[in-house]
């Protein structure tokens, strides 16, 4: 089975020869060594690159655990070069190499090196790369698989292939699994036994309950506005006492920091400021937080807006919970003001859109429920209501896209319709 990943290609096509080094970030199993190889590799021999111009070390392989000295794989590379041509360095799992930040800003002060590296566990997460590389990295960040990817891996994009999807998500290992037990013990052991055991022993927790109870938490609470304080009062109301927002917060830090869960935080449209809490978080792929629960809560509603807050982030939109406020007046002439919420308000250089995600609007009630916080949004940027059904894209009286889910996350233009 051919899983392409079309999109990070042209990423790492886009920044090839560009003076800085090309990091590959995600969570672990998401695709990031296939990317480099076979993918990009195949794609410089294919525009004609010379495979001895092509300087390739898969770093968590035991015969290349020599080259996990810094002296070692600096020397190594050094000593491929021949000429002066372009020399394409691809590593993988750097961060098995001591020291991996002095080695790679080595590499940069050599004009015919063109490196790229991929990353990963507890000693290569999203802040090392701000402070250790200070500009002079490129940070591509790759996640599981799209929808689209998905689907066209299995040549199929109807219902079931959707069901799958939601259920199981977008670990390109589930590809290979056929039962469904084979794919939550692949979940399952692998959020346990490598996603948190990497957070914990990083950040030196010794004892684990509050994670794992924060964890279990936040996945129950996908789509839903939440903060440290919420989250601590639920440890309480549960009998676990003394503890602090403060260390809630701590702990989702962890989290975001290893890629595993994202954040939304709200945006008050009309003031054009953020409001810090509370907030909302999504998981980085709909299977782990599924499996977390034991798939005991697979609730298409909540499931549909983790994958289309993803696939926003994944076409390069930063994305945020939109607040609009709307005022009407009472019996006696009082003016009340309501907050209203706005599921994605993404922001990409110029563009905007307002997004809505909805299972349906058939409903008068629910078609203006969706429709009334975008229509208080009194500028001109594009407004998206994302539906469960399949349906012919179609707009409002007042403009509108009404858009079926799988046409929004298979068409890369469709929030242009």
């Amino acid at each position: 089975m051919e899983i392409k990943r079309d999109f990070y290609l042209n990423q790492l096509i886009k920044r090839k020869e560009n003076g800085r080094i090309k990091i590959i970030t995600g969570i672990r199993r998401c695709g990031k060594s296939y990317l480099l190889n076979p993918i990009f590799k195949n794609y410089l021999i294919n525009e004609g690159i010379d495979e001895e111009h092509i300087i390739n070390l898969d770093l968590d392989y035991f015969e290349n655990k020599k080259y996990h000295d810094p002296s070692a794989l600096f020397e190594y590379v050094m000593n491929k070069r021949k000429d002066n041509k372009m020399y394409y360095v691809l590593l993988d799992e750097i961060q098995e190499v001591e020291d991996f930040e002095s080695v790679l800003n080595s590499f940069l002060g050599k004009d015919n090196l063109d490196v790229y590296v991929t990353g990963s566990n507890s000693r290569f997460l999203s802040n090392d790369i701000k402070t250790e590389f200070r500009g002079r990295g490129d940070e591509i960040r790759v996640y599981p698989l799209s929808f689209k990817e998905f689907s066209d891996a299995l040549n199929n994009k109807d219902e079931s292939t959707w069901n799958e999807y939601v259920t199981y998500g977008g670990m390109p290992y589930i590809l290979s699994l056929n039962s469904n037990e084979e794919k939550s013990k692949y979940l399952k052991d692998f959020f346990s036994n490598t996603y948190l055991k990497d957070i914990l022993e990083r950040n030196n927790i010794y004892k684990n309950e509050i994670l794992d109870k924060t964890v279990d938490i936040l996945s129950s609470s996908v789509g839903s506005l939440t903060n440290p304080k919420k989250i601590a009062d639920t440890f309480v109301s549960n009998g676990i006492k003394d503890i602090a927002p403060k260390t809630i917060s701590t702990y989702i830090n962890y989290l975001l920091d290893s890629f595993l869960i994202e954040k939304s935080e709200r945006y008050d449209i009309k003031g054009k400021k953020y409001i810090s809490t509370p907030s909302k978080y999504y998981f980085v792929d709909v299977g782990l937080r599924n499996a977390r629960l034991n798939f005991r809560q697979i609730e298409q509603k909540y499931l549909m807006e983790n994958i289309i807050y993803n696939e926003l982030l994944r076409r390069g939109f930063n994305v945020d919970v939109g607040i609009v406020e709307q005022y009407s007046k009472d019996n006696n002439d009082v003016t009340i003001k309501k907050q209203l919420e706005i599921d994605f308000v993404c922001n990409q250089g110029s563009k905007r859109y307002y997004i809505q995600s909805a299972l349906n609007i058939d409903e008068d009630s629910k078609k203006s429920q969706e429709l009334r916080p975008l229509l208080n949004v009194k500028d001109f940027f594009k407004k998206i209501i994302v539906v469960k059904d399949d349906i012919v894209p179609w707009h409002t009286e007042d403009g509108v896209l009404i858009i079926g889910i799988k046409e929004f996350l298979l068409n890369e233009n469709s929030l242009d319709l």
